[in-house]
């Protein structure tokens, strides 16, 4: 089974997909085998992260937008606004694709872990993400 998925963001902040891709995987009808999602843009990305306690989401994002600040001077790339730039490296500090196996009909999560489409623009986009699904 293959697919997309399209998330609509608001901004810099990590949104869940876990219930999608679940809704998917059950569709799919497959026990075992391999899910694999993938981002088609450079200024969002994927992770796996913990989905109980809200303050994991917020101290991520902290800590990446000190580690990776707008407004550097050193950027070049600026024609699409200071935080274009930092997007794309936090993009490729962290994941793009994602695959997670599938055991006994469900995605093999541990009991706190969730997928994340990882918005790193301050605006809000429509956000593809693309899956696969197969044994």
């Amino acid at each position: 089974m293959v697919g997309q998925i399209k998330v609509r963001t608001d901004g810099q902040g990590l949104y869940e997909l876990t219930p999608e891709l679940v809704e998917k995987v059950s569709a799919s009808g497959i026990a075992e085998g391999l899910c694999t999602v993938f981002i088609t843009h450079t200024s969002a990305s994927l992770v796996v992260q913990e989905n109980a306690d809200p303050s994991a989401k917020f101290d991520l994002e902290a800590w990446l937008n000190r580690l990776v600040p707008e407004g550097d001077v050193l950027y070049t790339h600026i024609l699409e606004g200071p935080d274009d730039m930092p997007a794309h490296i936090k993009s490729a500090l962290t994941s793009t694709s994602l695959s997670i196996p599938i055991m006994n009909h469900a995605l093999t999560l541990g009991t706190w872990q969730g997928i994340y489409l990882w918005e790193h623009r301050q605006s809000g986009n429509t956000r593809t993400v693309a899956f696969h699904i197969g044994d």
